[in-house]
């Protein structure tokens, strides 16, 4: 009998399969297509990958900035995707190599959960019964496809998984939700050349993210030719063209060579038997499930079986899946850890960057919390200064007035990305204004801008 069984081979599944193999157990890792899941093969490395080809163009195209001549500038979109690929396929060896190295089995087949087997759970994939006396499901996410009329039956509507294999560049993207996904995909496609309009339901981009922070990005873009349509809900789609009421409840038009559906995702719960187990799902207001009921420790309802990542439907993050893993691991091998949400960072690729972690202004407020909140235009940092010619950015601290306590960071400019991560490390130690200000952060650094930033707090 193995110790542990797991379904699902993205950053939730193949970190936990590598730190279980690592420990000594003996673990199957089922991958029905390739190693990596959704965000190494399909969303997180193939869109930095094209975004950071972008942001290189972008800065051929505007080098006269930085008093450098680049004559004749021009962007080869197959050559773009042609180096996304291999990218992506050093990766995927690159964790197949992790597999080995820690005495991981993975099982290239659909699993299929068959229940209860002896003391364990068994799990059939090609053929054959394995069985384990522990299951971490990690089966992840897929995108969500609204119910708009018209937009099956377009041969102009993809989601984030065909637009990355598109055999030509659009002249012309719509896309429909204005999120993190379409953020991006509007950054990439602006940025070389593609006519963009962005549909969104809700009166801002980017969903949860700090409110003046968006409005700031959506700026910057609408600058750049990227068109907005906020507040307006897609009633159809014709063919090549999508239908929007506006909040005024006129109905508009607007045409696209490519249609991108870019809503959201939703875990995937159904298609390997996870009805045979009888975990609890988690419910939404609405008392409809969208993922699996986990506590703390990554635990289900049912002894012995775990579950990470995008099925349970918390936090779509890989990042976040990559820890509630570990997490899961440590329980099963009996090591003190559990999982917490105060510290996640968020990040748009965007160009400029954008990233945030703990609580927003809004968010502290509706907690019925009192804040103070000190912010400080990216300018302030020399480097960032030296770096970003006629660039704009904001950095905001969310501060508990009782206890003085670091609550959330969001930031706008580049390379955000990169230093968030000392914001996590704040929030995460609980750390005071005060405690902070002690940190010494190195010079020049863009990084300083969280130091500055505090030391007016």
């Amino acid at each position: 009998m193995l110790d542990l069984a797991i379904i699902g081979g993205g950053p939730g599944g193949y970190v936990a399969a590598e730190r279980a193999g690592a420990a000594g157990l003996s673990v199957v890792l089922f991958e029905k297509n390739s190693l990596g899941g959704v965000c190494l093969n399909e969303g997180c490395i193939p869109t930095k990958t094209l975004l950071y080809s972008a942001k290189v163009y972008d800065y051929a195209q505007h080098a006269e900035r930085y008093g450098v001549t680049v004559d004749g500038s021009s962007l080869d979109f197959a050559a773009i995707l042609k180096r996304k690929e291999k990218v992506v396929r050093k990766l995927v060896a690159g964790v197949k190599a992790q597999m080995k190295n820690a005495g991981v089995e993975v099982v290239a087949a659909q699993a299929g959960i068959a229940g209860r087997s002896g003391e364990g759970f068994a799990v059939v994939a090609d053929g054959e019964e394995y069985v384990a006396r522990n299951l971490l499901i990690c089966s992840g996410s897929e995108a969500v496809v609204p119910l708009i009329p018209g937009l099956c039956e377009s041969a102009a509507v993809v989601t984030n998984r065909e637009i990355l294999a598109l055999g030509e560049q659009p002249a012309e993207l719509v896309i429909i939700g204005g999120g993190v996904i379409g953020m991006e995909f509007a950054s990439f496609f602006n940025s070389i050349g593609t006519k963009v309009t962005v549909v969104e339901m809700l009166p801002k981009i980017l969903g949860p993210m700090d409110d003046e922070i968006s409005a700031m990005l959506q700026a910057q873009y609408a600058k750049k030719g990227v068109e907005f349509r906020l507040g307006c809900k897609v009633v159809a789609v014709e063919g090549d063209t999508v239908v929007y009421e506006t909040p005024e409840g006129e109905t508009c038009r607007v045409h696209g060579d490519r249609i991108l559906v870019s809503v959201g995702r939703r875990a995937v719960l159904q298609g390997f038997g996870l009805e045979k187990l009888g975990v609890e799902p988690a419910l939404n207001p609405a008392g409809r499930p969208y993922g699996i009921r986990v506590d703390e420790h990554m635990r289900t309802s049912v002894p012995g079986v775990y579950a990470a990542g995008d099925v349970t439907g918390f936090s779509m993050l890989a990042h976040t899946a990559s820890r509630e893993g570990e997490v899961a691991v440590n329980d099963i091998l009996g090591r003190p850890d559990c999982m917490r949400y105060d510290a996640i960072p968020g990040v748009v690729y965007t160009n400029p960057e954008v990233a945030g972690v703990g609580l927003t202004e809004a968010e502290a407020a509706a907690k019925g919390l009192d804040v103070s909140v000190v912010k400080l235009p990216m300018a302030f940092s020399g480097r960032f200064v030296a770096e970003n010619e006629r660039g704009e950015g904001l950095c905001k601290i969310v501060v508990d007035k009782a206890t003085r306590r670091v609550l959330g960071v969001h930031m706008l400019g580049n390379p955000c990305s990169e230093i968030i991560q000392s914001a996590c490390i704040a929030i995460e130690q609980k750390m005071t204004v005060e405690q902070l200000k002690t940190v010494v952060f190195p010079h020049p650094t863009v990084s300083e801008i969280i130091k500055e930033t505090i030391n007016n707090c």
